[in-house]
């Protein structure tokens, strides 16, 4: 769905070429999308210190210094984050939906993790209800397309593929393109379309199978939050790791301090340093994570990705071996 966004919105050469604006840390989808595009990629900073929060300012100095050597036309939002697991404000994505407006720019959200949100004092507010209660001035003007997936959250458990997407003040002759584009795709599997009718249907006060959903929903929901919790606890517990708080979606992106000879090691391997630690965890422990450095991470830190659906009781025990000892 956001490839075949990405296709309509990509073109030009040169100073024309079109920039798409994706967060740091993202989703290696989007970077790797627009390379086959041949779009250029604008990077904007989340603020780790304020719990992955979205800054109008790092948005703002980004598409100045973008302006400079492409055409920005579309904005990309992730929330709740992958890989970070924020969960964005109602303030924040007012004033989002104001940039864009201002910058004349697409928005693209993606918004598939918007089931679970966990933190307290934490909600989910989706891009269009909040477009449109801001009033004609926006919600008449601000081009929105919106995805949601079978795939994620709760739902598919990351095994059923299905999903869709929302338009909102798509000019009517780029809609038929959309539309064309779509078709000549191969659908998804028959499960998939199966599972995705269920999730846009769901079962209803009057049906019998009503209490079932909700108590299966409710649990599951709530498994995840007591796992996104013990996440976040655990890892805080680790001398050299650092872990925001996991407000929504399945991942938490902690921060790893590295001893210099680890970083040197790792430069003599010819590995960034988060993947040389990353390795020499999964040889010592057998504990296996994804490196920070392929999500993008501001330059001189060091991460790494943690899925936080697989968290239990007895991965504590595993977790307390985290060591970030000098070598």
């Amino acid at each position: 769905m956001c490839q075949t966004m990405l296709k309509l919105l990509v073109s030009g050469e040169g100073m024309s070429r079109t920039g798409v604006m994706i967060s740091i840390p993202q989703y290696p989808l989007y970077s790797a999308a627009l390379a086959d595009l041949g779009a250029v990629q604008i990077s904007y900073y989340l603020d780790e210190d304020n719990c992955w929060s979205l800054d109008i300012s790092e948005l703002r100095h980004a598409l100045q210094e973008a302006k400079k050597h492409c055409s920005p036309r579309a904005l990309c939002i992730i929330n709740p984050g992958n890989p970070t697991g924020q969960v964005q404000s109602r303030q924040c994505i007012e004033d989002v939906i104001r940039f864009a407006a201002a910058e004349k720019l697409f928005l693209m959200a993606d918004e598939v993790y918007q089931d679970n949100v966990y933190a307290d004092g934490c909600k989910f507010h989706s891009f269009k209800k909040v477009l449109f209660e801001m009033g004609l001035e926006y919600s008449e003007k601000v081009e929105l397309a919106s995805f949601h997936s079978t795939s994620k959250c709760y739902m598919g458990e990351c095994g059923f593929r299905g999903g869709y997407m929302e338009v909102v003040n798509l000019d009517p002759e780029v809609k038929v393109q959309l539309t064309k584009l779509v078709s000549v795709r191969l659908c998804p599997p028959v499960p998939g379309q199966a599972l995705l009718d269920v999730v846009v249907n769901p079962p209803q006060p009057d049906e019998p199978s009503y209490d079932t959903f909700i108590k299966e929903r409710t649990d599951t929901l709530a498994t995840l939050a007591e796992k996104a919790s013990m996440t976040q606890e655990i890892l805080n517990q680790v001398p050299g790791i650092k872990c925001n708080p996991v407000q929504g979606a399945m991942y938490t992106f902690p921060r790893i301090h590295l001893p210099p000879k680890a970083i040197l090691e790792a430069k003599e391997k010819a590995q960034v340093p988060d993947m040389f630690y990353c390795m020499k965890l999964l040889e010592e422990t057998g504990i296996c994570l994804v490196p920070g450095s392929g999500f993008g991470q501001r330059d001189g830190t060091y991460h790494f990705r943690f899925f936080s659906l697989y968290t239990n009781k007895n991965d504590e025990i595993k977790c307390s071996r985290f060591s970030l000892r000098p070598l």
